[in-house]
């Protein structure tokens, strides 16, 4: 069965960087292209970046553009997102997608907190 798991967040101080990433399983990952998106509390869910299937094109959020910078593996089924200059408003769960919008990783939390 399709399964996305995520890892890497946790408590960063605002300046910081994090890295997440996304394990992809059951399915031909280098056919479909992946999305991050967040969610923080009291808020609507947030399309954060999207990655083509070959990785050649990448687009992003306005709220995140030259601060992150989301990648992949294809031969190790991984979708990255690299953060950096954090703020306390990037605080959110940060959940991994497929494009199609079909199936979604639990989420990790990421605060940005001094």
């Amino acid at each position: 069965q399709v399964q996305l798991v995520e890892s890497g967040g946790g408590l960063v101080q605002p300046g910081g960087s994090l890295t997440l990433l996304c394990a992809a399983s059951g399915f031909t990952f280098r056919n479909y292209g992946m999305r991050w998106y967040r969610q923080a509390p009291g808020k609507e869910r947030e399309l954060v970046a999207t990655i083509s299937s070959t990785g050649g094109q990448t687009n992003y959020a306005d709220s995140v553009k030259d601060r992150f910078t989301i990648s992949r593996d294809n031969a190790k089924n991984l979708v990255f997102l690299q953060m950096k200059s954090l703020k306390p408003e990037d605080t959110a769960v940060y959940y991994c997608a497929r494009a199609l919008g079909d199936y979604w990783g639990q989420g990790t939390q990421v605060t940005v907190s001094s």
